[in-house]
């Protein structure tokens, strides 16, 4: 057991868990945490190897460090399936994340930040999270699943509960559970509409999806919404939110996109390696395995750090320097291999035009550092609250 303290549930150090990756990256590159029964792999060459090697580091027990009981992807979909089931289910729902798909869908995304902003930029003052980057991605996947627009607010304030944790307690709390019952709920309601009255909406179009010639059980159905409206919404708020404040806190980097809002691509890639929102990804190990000189078991959990991974020098010469310069094409932000993220080009779009609108309409934004306010998900990383001024009106 080494001496390093890495609990992945003490949010007091979150603000920045990076010293902690990199000791033990130098000294623990494999991480044993006895009171909390987890292992974890923090340099990059490490994770990477995780992420391709589904036949070891398995998903069927889902991607958080808590087991789920029971059938993980009742809850999870695909992203807690193996293959040969997992491919089956992704080439099903990749249908809708063509890249003609997600670029049909820049001038609706413009057209709702557009809207957003519309609402509070006159004020010269908002909540840039709740006013803004919480609700574009919600609009845009609910929109992609059938959900009707007076709904959303509710959606997305049970997706903020599943993924909220206490302060030092690995269980999941009951508002968590609460939370999941109620989105699983809302969409047992949706499925059944669906059934009765098709749309051209996602669901609708699953439902009508066959798998060697069978049909999806509603389940399968529920489960992949539930998913899109966790994973479709809350990453990339959280990378919205990651950005601003990082640029805000490197004024030389601010400079240069100011210059040149060309550069707009590349801060967000620099934001989802310094800090992306997905910080660690959990497996299941099937088999024993010897990985730095440790023999880790059957049936053992172990956390890809996506998060340390990123800020690997051997990989990122100065990775911990906020450079939007830097070639950032070997980041894990994303995943690699058979799980990479369905929705990454979705995401990378929305946060485009996202930054380019604030860019243009409030560039001159100050964070009031003071009242942030960081969200408690050993996953996820980022804000929940990001009050700003701004010269109003433009």
């Amino acid at each position: 057991m080494t001496a390093i303290d890495f609990n992945p549930y003490s949010y007091e150090t979150h603000e920045d868990p990076y010293p902690t990756y990199r000791a033990l990256r130098e000294h623990a590159p494999l991480y044993r945490n006895d009171t909390l029964g987890f292992w974890a792999l923090s340099r990059y060459d490490d994770v990477l190897a995780g992420f391709k090697d589904t036949a070891t580091f398995s998903n069927a027990q889902g991607v958080a460090l808590e087991r789920m009981g029971g059938d993980a992807s009742a809850a999870a979909s695909f992203l807690a399936m193996d293959p040969p089931r997992h491919d089956q289910m992704r080439a099903l729902v990749s249908r809708g994340f063509t890249p003609r798909r997600v670029a049909d869908l820049e001038p609706r995304i413009r057209e709702i930040t557009a809207h957003y902003i519309d609402g509070f930029v006159a004020a010269g003052r908002c909540d840039i999270i709740q006013d803004f980057a919480a609700r574009l991605p919600m609009d845009v996947v609910s929109e992609m699943l059938g959900v009707p627009a007076a709904d959303r607010d509710a959606l997305r304030h049970w997706a903020d509960a599943v993924l909220h944790r206490e302060e030092g307690r690995m269980e999941i709390p009951a508002t968590a559970m609460a939370a999941t019952g109620q989105l699983v709920g809302y969409f047992r309601d949706l499925v059944a509409q669906r059934k009765q009255h098709p749309g051209t909406d996602l669901a609708s179009a699953l439902l009508d999806a066959e798998i060697d010639g069978a049909r999806l059980q509603d389940s399968d159905v529920i489960a992949f919404l539930f998913l899109m409206i966790i994973a479709g919404n809350e990453t990339t708020t959280k990378l919205i939110g990651n950005a601003l404040y990082w640029l805000w806190k490197n004024p030389r980097e601010r400079q240069l996109v100011r210059r040149d809002p060309t550069l707009i691509p590349s801060w967000i890639e620099e934001t989802l390696r310094y800090d992306n929102s997905t910080q660690m990804l959990a497996r299941t190990v099937t088999r024993a395995v010897a990985l730095h000189g440790q023999q880790v078991r059957a049936g053992d959990r172990i956390v890809l750090l996506v998060g340390s991974a990123n800020r690997d020098d051997r990989v990122f010469p100065d990775a911990d320097v906020y450079d939007i310069r830097r070639d950032t094409s070997a980041h894990l932000a994303f995943g690699k291999g058979t799980h990479f993220c369905l929705g990454a080009s979705l995401a990378r779009l929305e946060a485009r035009v996202a930054l380019e609108a604030i860019q243009a309409r409030l560039p001159d934004y100050d964070i009031d550092a003071a009242r942030l306010v960081r969200v408690h998900s050993p996953n996820v990383r980022g804000f929940a609250s990001v009050p700003i001024t701004f010269t109003p009106g433009r």
